[in-house]
């Protein structure tokens, strides 16, 4: 039998919503499929992301259907990061890949271009990294990293997330083999 930790099982009975300063943080619907779409296609967004990059609206709908039944079984969580000044969605944020056994979440995200350097992932960041160790009671984080994203690391070590790994040519995308960096941040790192 598999020991699980102790995470809670009842953030999974209503989906969490939640706010900061300048964000909303809630589920993504159908009626997002274009605005997803818009986001995932975007060069400036996919270009670190090593994942099919949608080309209809039935692949984000698609997409959709896939956060709804992660967080159904529990085994994800992906919200849409709703600017409150113009009620928009500039991007989003997961957790993904709960691993109930270990208390482990992978995070995730992307922002639009036109938000970068604002402070808004700072934001986001933030908001979920303490529900996830509060409300969700994970024991750490994991962010797997394209090599080449500074960004993306930047904003991790800033957060006090370590270099775990880094696997070499371990994911086979777009016809080649690519690196990743494995980074992880401990409940016990906050303190």
């Amino acid at each position: 039998m598999i020991e699980e930790t102790n995470i809670n099982k009842s953030v999974f009975d209503v989906f969490p919503e939640l706010e900061s300063e300048r964000l909303l943080f809630k589920a993504y619907t159908k009626k997002d499929a274009q605005t997803l779409l818009n986001l995932r296609s975007n060069k400036a967004i996919s270009k670190y992301m090593d994942t099919t990059i949608p080309k209809r609206i039935e692949d984000t709908e698609q997409r959709i259907e896939g956060y709804i039944k992660a967080f159904k079984e529990g085994k994800g969580i992906t919200w849409a990061l709703i600017e409150k000044e113009n009620n928009t969605i500039i991007g989003d944020f997961a957790i993904h890949h709960i691993d109930k056994q270990n208390s482990r979440g992978e995070i995730g995200y992307i922002l639009h271009p036109d938000f970068w350097g604002k402070g808004y992932m700072t934001e986001a960041l933030t908001t979920l990294i303490n529900f996830g160790f509060k409300d969700l009671n994970l024991h750490s984080f994991s962010a797997n990293v394209n090599l080449e994203n500074v960004n993306s690391k930047t904003l991790l070590l800033k957060f006090g997330f370590k270099l775990e790994a880094l696997f070499r040519e371990n994911f086979y995308y777009n016809g080649q083999f690519l690196d990743s960096e494995i980074y992880c941040l401990l409940q016990s790192d906050l303190k």
